[in-house]
């Protein structure tokens, strides 16, 4: 199995890379459209500001590759906020457009970031997460100060709650799957959940 880390310059790829290795995969760094199209599947991590992901997601003219690929897309963290309609950060600025919804700042809590472990609820199960094998740990690591708000409940797989706010921790529609959280530094629960959609991958290209 062959996934495509999209590199666009906003992104800590090495930890992703290495923790998609351990599952066995090949994995390849690349912003080259025609070597993510050789791959099964793609992630689109992210770390930093908003508008300037999108902007780099411009000039390397990924934008509409990444909303027609009909391949396993895995977006992490900034990656998956990428994914919705819109985000207040910095300036309203458009996203992929692929989930509805918005992303804002977190409000009336203690403490921006959500930073630390945090225990997510799961809500419904896609087809390549089977809830009856769940873990009963099911505490992931979060770093982040703006969440998505306004989605489709019926594209929301599991939240954390921060403060009494819902925090969308995984969401999935179609091909695409978004994780707020890093998984790959969030311990054994974190690696079970990069396995189960590794394997949903395997299992729909065999």
């Amino acid at each position: 199995m062959k996934i495509a880390i999209i590199d666009y310059g906003m992104g800590n790829l090495f930890s992703v890379e290495q923790a998609l290795k351990r599952l066995g995969a090949e994995v390849i760094v690349t912003s080259d459209k025609t070597c993510l199209e050789t791959a099964d599947a793609l992630v689109l991590p992210g770390v930093g500001a908003f508008p300037d992901a999108m902007k780099r997601l411009q000039e390397t003219r990924l934008i509409p590759f990444i909303q027609q690929t009909k391949k396993p897309l895995l977006g992490i963290c900034l990656g998956m906020q990428l994914m919705f309609e819109q985000s207040e950060e910095v300036a309203p600025t458009e996203g992929l457009k692929i989930f509805q919804g918005h992303i804002k700042r977190f409000e009336g809590v203690s403490r921006i970031p959500h930073m630390g472990w945090n225990e997510l609820n799961v809500q419904q199960t896609p087809i390549w997460l089977t809830s009856s094998l769940l873990p009963k740990d099911r505490y992931v690591y979060f770093v982040h100060s703006f969440y998505a708000t306004k989605m489709d409940e019926k594209e929301l797989v599991a939240y954390a709650d921060y403060e009494g706010i819902k925090v969308p921790g995984i969401v999935s529609k179609d091909n695409f799957t978004g994780m707020q959280f890093h998984p790959e530094k969030s311990g054994q629960f974190g690696v079970y959940l990069l396995t189960a959609w590794a394997k949903g991958v395997m299992e729909k290209i065999c």
